[in-house]
């Protein structure tokens, strides 16, 4: 079950034999369908007209594998408005057996014009091309013979001025770091002498970390012996390489045939580590780092740009799709998804009660405003009605006393008429 034990959280457990089962053979099984199907790789130089990239080439494979300006142009030919052209050409070799279908990918017409701005984009173009290309053949419904064209390194060469790396460098790592497996070379590095290289090497990598440029570098892991690891720091230390190339065989002075540049003072040779960096180069490119080009350009670069255009196509990942469980696990989230259910509908409860509670409590705090203010007015109108029935009370009261006063004096003078008439 693939992925399942990153699924379930719980690391493998590690078995002890007790005999011998046979799948230890299986890296020879894969060797020999290697070489039955052989091996593609597919290489694209950039740089300047003049750097020497086609002599590289042919002395990294010992052979003739791009011709020089005399003879035929290669096949696939694409010319583009800006002067840069994209030419490709492919040779089947063999070595112990072992089969190449090698394409080289060349770019002249690079860096020649006045004006090089945008003279990355057609580069860009062609690498992202072959990307679609392999993009639809997966696509497909039959997918048993599937071309893999895909640019696996890329050797930028760097014209040694000693300066450090100019704009259209810059510009050009910059736009393409992400796509392919960026490789710096210093080219002619026969002009320069030891010091310099050194110094150029270290302005050139200072100038990569600070632009923040990916280039291709050998790592090792856990499964690498002391001494491979030794050999892939050996290598990261001379990156960008300085190399020369020469399909010229020369006789030293102690009688050997070695390719390389006769000079007045001496024989530069090429494949001499004391002269130049092409031996690294080619233990890199061709001898131990091979597939791990490959694998960069399958897993990380192209991945990336599948998964890059898919989205901006508007597909989307569905995980469950195909999902390995196991049940218990299902189990547990089946719950988890019951138990965040029902405290979603305990809440959507609560806040209806809360709601009708809030409700219920306006309505009564508004009946009692009702009757108080109700209680208030009959309040008014009783104090009103007995302040009227006491002011009555006092008029009445005042009233009484008056005529109680004036009547003796109506009566008096009958009281003495009648006395002085019995008195006579």
């Amino acid at each position: 079950m693939r992925g399942s034990n990153s699924q379930l959280g719980t690391a493998p457990i590690r078995k002890k034999m007790h005999g011998y089962v046979g799948f230890s053979n299986y890296p020879n099984q894969v060797h020999r369908r290697s070489i039955k199907r052989g091996f593609n790789f597919t290489l694209m130089v950039v740089g300047e007209s003049g750097l020497g990239k086609s002599t590289l080439i042919n002395t990294l494979f010992e052979s003739k594998v791009y011709p020089t300006k005399e003879e035929l142009p290669p096949v696939g030919t694409i010319e583009h408005a800006n002067g840069v052209e994209i030419t490709s050409v492919s040779a089947d070799i063999q070595e112990n057996g072992i089969k190449l279908r090698l394409s080289v990918v060349d770019t002249p017409g690079f860096g020649d014009s006045i004006n090089n701005d945008d003279s990355w984009r057609p580069i860009l173009d062609n690498i992202e091309s072959r990307f679609d290309a392999y993009l639809a053949q997966e696509n497909r419904v039959n997918r048993s013979k599937i071309v893999d064209n895909r640019v696996n390194a890329l050797l930028y060469f760097v014209k040694p001025t000693g300066h450090g790396l100019r704009a259209i460098d810059i510009e050009f790592m910059k736009q393409l770091h992400t796509r392919v497996n960026l490789i710096p070379i210093i080219a002619k590095a026969d002009t320069m002498t030891a010091r310099e290289i050194e110094l150029f090497k270290s302005r050139i990598i200072a100038d990569i970390n600070y632009h923040g440029i990916h280039i291709f570098k050998p790592v090792s892991d856990e499964f690498d012996d002391p001494e491979t690891v030794a050999d892939n720091k050996d290598i990261a230390s001379k990156i960008p390489f300085a190399v020369i190339g020469s399909e010229t065989y020369l006789e030293t002075p102690d009688g050997s045939k070695v390719r390389g540049r006769q000079y007045p003072w001496g024989i530069i040779e090429v494949e001499n580590e004391n002269h130049n960096d092409f031996v690294s180069l080619r233990q890199m490119l061709l001898r131990t780092h091979m597939e791990e080009l490959r694998d960069a350009t399958d897993i990380a670069l192209y991945e990336a740009y599948r998964t890059q255009k898919l989205l901006a196509l508007g597909h989307v990942q569905d995980n469950s799709v195909f999902r390995e469980f196991n049940p218990r696990v299902q189990q547990e989230e089946e719950v988890r998804v019951h138990n965040a259910k029902m405290q979603k509908l305990e809440a959507e409860m609560s806040a209806v009660f809360q709601q009708k509670v809030q409700e219920k409590e306006g309505k009564l705090r508004l009946s009692e405003e009702e009757l108080h203010s109700r209680h208030q007015e009959m309040k008014q109108v009783l104090e009103k009605q007995r302040a009227e029935l006491d002011e009555k009370k006092r008029r009445l009261q005042a009233a009484v006393p008056v005529q109680t006063q004036m009547e003796p004096s109506y009566q008096q003078p009958a009281k003495d008429k009648k006395k002085k008439v019995f008195g006579f």
